[in-house]
This record gives C-alpha cells, sequence and structure tokens, in this order.
C-alpha cells in the first residue's frame, strides 16, 4: 500500500518523526509532500529551513521512501492519482478538511503527538527549557 502524507516539516521534531512512523506503518511506501517556499509565501507561512534543506532533512529519515514538492493545496488528487496513492495521512488538527479525497483513497487522520509542535519550538527558542521526551 503506498501512502501519502503532507506538511511544511521545519524545526524537524519527535512529533513529526512519530506521524512519518506511523503513516509508513500503514503500508509498504510512503510519499511526502513538503511545502515550497513559494507556497508557504502563499500560505503566510515562514520556515525556518529553504524546501531543499527540508527536503534534504526528510529524505534521510527512514520512514520516508520519497519526497515531492507541494506547491498548491489543490495538487492533491492530482498527486493520489500520479502516484497510486492508497491512502492519505495527515494530523488530526485537519480532520475534516481533506475527506473530500475520500473519492480518491482512504483518508486517515493520525492524532498529534501531545505536547510538541513547531510552532511551541519557535515559542521556546529563546530562553525557554526544551521539551521533555
Amino acid at each position: 500500500m503506498k501512502i501519502i502524507t503532507y506538511g511544511t516539516f521545519d524545526l524537524i521534531h519527535a512529533g513529526h518523526i512519530h506521524l512519518l512512523n506511523r503513516a509508513k506503518a500503514m503500508g509498504d511506501h510512503l510519499t511526502v509532500g513538503i511545502s515550497t517556499d513559494k507556497f508557504n509565501q502563499e500560505k503566510r507561512k515562514q520556515a525556518y529551513h529553504s524546501f531543499e534543506h527540508r527536503k534534504l532533512i526528510l529524505e534521510s529519515i527512514r520512514y520516508v521512501d520519497f519526497v515531492i514538492p507541494e506547491n498548491t493545496w489543490e495538487q492533491k488528487v492530482d498527486d493520489i492519482k500520479k502516484y497510486n496513492i492508497d491512502v492519505f495521512v495527515m494530523g488530526d488538527d485537519w480532520k475534516g478538511k481533506f475527506d473530500y479525497l475520500q473519492d480518491y483513497c482512504d483518508v486517515v487522520y493520525l492524532p498529534r503527538t501531545n505536547g510538541i509542535s513547531s510552532s511551541t519550538i519557535k515559542q521556546n527558542a529563546f530562553g525557554k527549557k526544551p521539551y521533555d521526551l
């Protein structure tokens, strides 16, 4: 089974790794779409690392088989068809937002890792304690 997920994947942390591990466990091939720098600008989101650096990091994670650029919100249907995806996976903070993809593959929302997020890391980066693992 082929699985796909999407995200910015900036400041990789344990929550990202848990999501990728659980997604990969659902099949035998995990494709990860990462938001390009241009797409992040359109979303009014700023990543610390460039697309190329985030791509390099993701390609180095053992659960990830293939990394593609995410250029638009609308490309997901085309990606699912192009890469013969069986299951679309996202964190449950997106619950319901991608249900329209059920016409093309299964859609699964996985629980987020409690107490950890890229936003919190950015807030804590200046003088506060790191996460407890």
